[in-house]
């Protein structure tokens, strides 16, 4: 094919594999069952009259279910692009494709559509899905053609800017965090400008079609209004929806044309470097330590002649801490020397919330819960999403490199190995931890948030953020394939929350009773258990698990309607019950059968 035989080889073997069948059948699925519930909560809190009751219920699945399969194909669409190359650079094997006769653009197109393969599947099989839409009432097929290419633009350009950002990074977590937080900062940037704060237009046009022009959330919200007024300013665009896909096509052309340019600039990584450069590194000592350094002065001696006092500086002597797994993942460049990276941005995201909320309290606006949470919500999530980035790829780096089979035959006991990469990812990413925290507690100091209240938020989060790392550490250990580990972990927590965000959607869209919800909710969190056990517990069966996975689903149900209710003690006790049982479910296997989880050995042996 036309773009090389990358995408070729995957575009053949793709069929072969089960889990894209399994994939495409549980998405749509999926969303058929979203659609019956919406319907089981309309029928049990209202009566269904004429036409026009079906045509608002077809508007308002739309919605839900357009915004909600955008959120999803951009997350994946960039999380697959992401890790598809950093998975090719952990295991050394992009180099050998950069030594064959493969052009640049074969290289980073087929890579870049092959990693896309799945979404463009699932999006294809979710179309016959909205056109019932169409059937009740209340949407036109052209407002479902303007969702998928909506769509389809910002699958390209996520995916394209993952590709991008692997390509030139160096480590797995470096690409995953600066994908995800680009991502983020691309919609927090134009929710910004969409809520007037830099000013009420520009240009003749209006901030909220600068933000449905440039935004894809915006842009897929305009797609959802029945009649859209066309804007003159725009010319023949006519819309913002329009001109946002063009500009997302123009995007993601100059990024993969950008990234075609300089992937064979940027790659082998600096870190491979030879022999003779890595002992001229910062004051003649090496990240690995005095031992490592005195062995490679000896090899390069024996390969390529003494060495000159002039090139070899003395070296300091390093001291290993009891645990020298914590001292390899603190004290050392083990993701990289370009972490501050990552916090320079991530310190910008700080800022624009600590901004927003700011301007909100000095602007004289009132600071209800729908504003703090657009606030403070995204910058919670990027943080706890960070978290477990960090905790899944401190173990798959290790084992795309060869590097954990060497700690598997050491006398490190499990208990140095797993809590030495839990310290290390919370000492990693303390920022994103503890900046959150930060500014609840300034909302309480300024009084928007009561003491009760306040030390609910810090210790949920908190307790989230242990379980976001254990679930990284526990993915990474019971998944052998890098890629699966990933998306497992990141998957596993992205649907955790994203189902949470709809169903709260749907249960306010639909008010009602909630002991009337609770029976049409039933199939949505049984399977959601029966999602979290298979992500989770399959591999390697244990019962905690299975009794963990089917718990949190009705225990995150509960909390979701006992904080509409304003019941917070509720809220904190079953979070915190719920996923802190989940979390010593990982725990506790991971340290007592590390043989098991690992696959050292099976449970028969």
């Amino acid at each position: 094919m036309f773009i090389g035989p990358v995408f070729t080889r995957e575009f053949t073997i793709a069929p072969r594999r089960t889990r894209l069948y399994v994939a495409r059948a549980a998405y749509v699925l999926a969303l058929l069952g979203l659609m019956s519930i919406a319907w089981l909560m309309l029928t049990g809190t209202q009566l269904i009259r004429d036409v026009g009751d079906l045509a608002r219920f077809g508007m308002m699945v739309f919605q839900i279910l357009g915004p909600l399969q955008l959120v999803v194909a951009v997350f994946f669409s960039a999380l697959f692009a992401a890790s598809a190359v950093s998975q090719e650079k952990d295991r050394r094997t992009l180099i050998l494709l950069l030594l064959t006769n493969l052009s640049n653009s074969e290289l980073v197109l087929g890579k870049l559509l092959a990693s896309l393969l799945n979404v463009l599947v699932l999006l294809t099989a979710a179309a016959p899905l909205f056109m019932i839409a169409t059937l009740l009432g209340g949407v036109t097929f052209v407002q479902v053609a303007q969702v998928f290419a909506v769509t389809l633009a910002s699958v390209l350009v996520s995916g394209s800017l993952g590709s991008l950002l692997a390509l030139w990074r160096e480590k797995t977590f470096q690409a995953l965090a600066m994908t995800v937080m680009a991502v983020v900062l691309w919609i927090a940037v134009w929710e910004v400008v969409a809520a007037g704060a830099l000013g009420a237009g520009w240009l003749g046009l209006s901030c909220e079609t600068w933000a449905a022009a440039f935004s894809p959330w915006r842009a897929v919200l305009e797609t959802t209004v029945p009649f859209p007024q066309a804007v003159p300013a725009l010319g023949w665009l006519e819309t913002p929806i329009h001109l946002y896909v063009l500009l997302a096509v123009t995007g993601s052309v100059a990024i993969n044309g950008a990234a075609i340019a300089m992937v064979r600039v940027w790659n082998p990584s600096r870190e491979a470097q030879p022999i003779g450069e890595e002992r001229r590194t910062a004051q003649g000592e090496t990240i690995w330590g005095a031992e490592h350094d005195a062995a490679l002065t000896a090899y390069t001696a024996a390969e390529h002649g003494p060495v000159s006092s002039a090139d070899v500086r003395p070296a300091r002597t390093r001291r290993v801490w009891d645990n020298p797994v914590l001292w390899r993942e603190i004290r050392t460049w083990a993701y990289g020397r370009r972490m501050l990276i990552i916090r320079v941005v991530y310190l910008l995201l700080f800022a624009m919330a600590a901004g927003v909320l700011y301007w909100m309290l000095e602007s004289g606006r009132p600071l209800d819960r729908a504003g703090g949470a657009t606030a403070l919500v995204p910058l919670f999530l990027l943080s706890l999403f960070l978290v477990n980035a960090q905790a899944v790829t401190s173990l798959t780096s290790e084992r795309d490199a060869r590097a954990l089979d060497l700690l598997l035959v050491t006398d490190l006991t499990p208990k140095e190995i797993v809590f030495g990469k839990l310290g290390g990812v919370f000492y990693n990413t303390k920022e994103m931890i503890l900046l959150p925290m930060l500014l609840c507690v300034y909302l309480g100091w300024r009084g928007m948030i009561g003491l009760e209240n306040l030390f609910y938020v810090v210790a949920g989060l908190a307790g989230l953020a242990v379980f976001v790392a254990v679930l990284g550490i526990h993915a990474g250990m019971n998944y052998f394939n890098s890629r699966s580990a990933v998306a497992t972990s990141l998957g596993t927590l992205f649907f955790l929350f994203v189902g949470v965000a709809t169903c709260m959607r749907m249960m306010v869209a639909f008010s009602g009773s909630f002991q009337a919800q609770l029976q049409p909710f039933l199939a949505f969190t049984v399977g959601g258990g029966i999602g979290l056990y298979v992500a989770l517990g399959a591999r390697n069966p244990s019962t905690a698990i299975g009794v963990a996975s089917f718990l949190c689903p009705f225990a995150t149900f509960y909390a979701i309607t006992s904080f509409l209710l304003n019941y917070t003690l509720a809220v904190f006790l079953v979070t915190i019950l719920a996923y802190g049982f989940m979390t010593a479910a990982m725990l506790v296997p991971a340290i007592y059968e590390f043989d098991v989880a690992t696959g050292r050995t099976t449970i028969e042996d």
